[in-house]
């Protein structure tokens, strides 16, 4: 089956939602043949860009780990925003601001970079650097001196990734140690 076609009534249907269609059969019609009319050619275009194979089986197993880890990313995320509100609203918090080496289960370069994106992406925190020898990413921190409140929620997303991108490793798998705790050591 090409799949193609498949991906642009996809993208037929997020024009929907990005336009924000009104309940009316003819409104919502007309829009979704917009979106047939945009979503199809660019799904043409991009097609040698999609998988040979799609394994339903294999996506179905790995979507309530996939579930699981944009919820768990998303309560970081509001967390860490108020945090960070909190920290601006009370001059006088300690910001304690360090690097923090966290050695990674997950070695495909995609799981490492979702892991680092979200770690970006979370208020408070940046993934500075990643040593592909070592498979370890250093994240500066603002509450840096908080050693296990920056591996935490990394450890927790990458038990999902674990999952999601089909590892080696298991989530039940001890999570290596840190050599010497920040980039300085």
């Amino acid at each position: 089956m090409k799949r193609w076609p498949v991906v642009g009534v996809t993208l037929a249907v997020l024009w929907l939602f990005v336009r924000g269609v009104e309940l009316g059969v003819d409104y919502v019609l007309g829009e979704f043949v917009i979106g047939l009319g945009i979503g199809l050619p660019i799904a043409f275009v991009f097609r040698r860009f999609y998988a040979e194979e799609f394994a339903f089986a294999s996506t179905v197993r790995v979507l309530p780990a996939a579930i699981a880890y944009l919820a768990l990313f998303v309560k970081e995320l509001i967390a860490a925003n108020l945090d960070v509100v909190y920290r601006v609203l009370s001059p006088s918090m300690p910001i304690d601001p360090d690097v923090v080496a966290i050695p990674l289960r997950v070695e495909t370069d995609a799981a490492v970079t979702t892991i680092a994106n979200s770690i970006t992406l979370t208020p408070g925190t940046l993934t500075m650097d990643y040593d592909e020898e070592a498979n370890t990413l250093y994240v500066h921190g603002i509450t840096g001196a908080d050693r296990e409140g920056v591996i935490e929620p990394v450890r927790r997303w990458e038990d999902y990734a674990l999952v999601i991108f089909d590892e080696d490793a298991s989530p039940d798998d001890t999570p290596p140690r840190p050599r010497g705790g920040s980039r300085g050591d």
